[in-house]
């Protein structure tokens, strides 16, 4: 049992209640407390014939699916996971089947079942257990220069700034005061929340060698996902105008004139540099996580 330092100190009493459970129904119950998460690896390579049993959240998950995976030694190890984390950081594990309370997840671990579940790998052997998804460009108002927080800006600091600020107090204060004399006054419409804007992106997707979209058609989502057990990954492209399209395929290659980001799982990938494609590929069956019986 490898428990991931930022579990202790995220929810320490969830790994007791785990560690209690788990040692209840197995006697030979081998507890490791690792201080550093780059400690998992080197732990998980010392298993030795035992089953790794893993407390922690979806990036301790994906260190250590990288790291067998790396190993080798992935297909013959049967995972078994603890999710102990707030509700974004166990996102991926609910996402997989996997109890959240720590009762039922430790009752998993010696009741339940392995399951075989495909794997998304990528041209640097970068794992991808869930998903992914394109991301566009940093509007111009994230880009926008910020002054430090606390700190006044330029404008902020100007005189006549100042002063129109003193002057607008003074009238709020004295409408404020004849509005005590004559009622409460009529409370106003909320504003309309402004339409969301989505991120046009310009990119082509090729699904098993068959262009899906190309930049000419611009998308605002594509998402890649892994399906089960059943060897092929769904791809959806959602184009600005007209129906998304779906797809199924074993692999699926992505690329953009300028780059482009995606998130993966919990992470988030890197820049593609310009012109360079990614291209993700399904490994049926490649994986064993211990799930819930039923």
């Amino acid at each position: 049992m490898v428990v991931d330092p930022v579990a202790r100190l995220t929810d320490a009493e969830s790994v007791r209640i785990a560690r209690d459970v788990l040692r209840a129904g197995t006697p030979g119950l081998k507890l490791c407390l690792p201080d550093d998460p780059a400690e998992t690896p080197r732990l998980l390579a010392r298993r030795g014939g035992r089953r790794p049993v893993l407390v922690g959240n979806d990036r301790a998950l994906l260190r250590a699916v990288q790291h067998l995976h790396e190993e080798r030694a992935l297909a013959q190890t049967a995972l078994s996971v603890v999710p102990v984390g707030n509700g974004p950081s166990v996102a991926l594990a609910r996402s997989l089947g996997l109890p959240l309370d720590a009762v039922s997840a430790a009752r998993t671990v010696l009741r339940g079942n392995p399951r075989a579940l495909d794997l998304l790998v990528d041209e640097e052997e970068g794992v991808v257990l869930g998903g992914l998804r394109t991301e566009g460009a940093q509007s111009a108002r994230s880009s926008a220069p910020r002054h430090r927080e606390g700190a006044p800006s330029a404008a902020a600091t100007s005189p006549w700034r100042r002063m129109s600020h003193a002057l607008a107090r003074t009238l709020s204060s004295r409408a404020h005061g004849e509005a005590d004399e004559r009622g409460p006054a009529p409370v106003a419409p909320a504003p309309r929340r402004a339409p969301q804007v989505r991120t046009v992106q310009w990119l082509r997707v090729e699904a098993d060698g068959a262009v899906v979209t190309g930049p000419d058609r611009p998308v605002t989502d594509v998402t890649v996902r892994a399906n089960g057990a059943e060897g092929l990954a769904e791809v959806a492209v959602h184009p600005v105008t007209g129906a998304p399209v779906r797809v199924r395929a074993r692999t699926v290659t992505v690329s953009a004139p300028e780059g482009f980001r995606y998130r993966a799982d919990t992470g988030t990938g890197a820049s593609a540099a310009p012109d360079e494609p990614r291209t993700w590929t399904v490994l049926p069956r490649a994986w064993h996580l211990v799930l819930p019986a039923a």
